[in-house]
């Protein structure tokens, strides 16, 4: 079942996003599953939403994404992710 993946990131820049996901897009099979991915940032941080085929997915993707946020200095902020299962995905508007 697709769910839907909800991180709120306190005390990181867009900067250090960027830096973070350049590094992740040269990891094989990083984002295996992850049907889309949406970064938004705040005052406080960043808030971050996926799809993902499925929770086993998601969470393949935390245990790779873990050691290189922290070797570039991100820090843990102890917090799991909030995941909703999706009852409908798609793009209205989107022609064929």
């Amino acid at each position: 079942m697709a769910i839907l993946m909800h991180a709120t990131v306190p005390g990181i820049t867009a900067e250090q996003y960027d830096a973070l996901h350049a590094e992740l897009l040269s990891v094989p099979g990083m984002f295996d599953g992850c049907l889309s991915h949406v970064c938004v940032v705040s005052p406080e941080g960043l808030d971050i939403y996926d799809v993902w085929e499925s929770e086993l997915h998601a969470n393949v993707f935390a245990e790779k994404l873990m050691p290189v946020a922290e070797a570039q200095g991100w820090q843990s902020t102890g917090g799991r992710p909030e995941v909703f299962p999706v009852h409908n995905y798609g793009f209205p508007g989107m022609k064929d």
